[in-house]
């Protein structure tokens, strides 16, 4: 686990580990959640990188009757 410190202008640098753990590059968008009392963030992914993503995955189920 790393620190970090919140600037004058509450901001934040994410450790080079972390940012190249996730593959976060420069000008990428990354989500804020305030959750149980902490900050979390989440990196947005582009829809390209998400393709097949549930390939082999049962996506089969049967419907409620009252549904379409």
């Amino acid at each position: 686990m790393e620190t970090v410190t919140v600037s004058p202008k509450f901001q934040v640098v994410i450790p080079k580990a972390v940012r190249t753990s996730l593959g976060i590059k420069p000008g990428q968008k990354v989500q804020v959640l305030e959750y149980d009392g902490r900050i979390e963030l989440i990196p947005e992914k582009p829809l390209s990188e998400l393709r097949g993503i549930l390939k082999g995955k049962n996506v089969g189920f049967t419907r409620e009757k009252d549904r379409l």
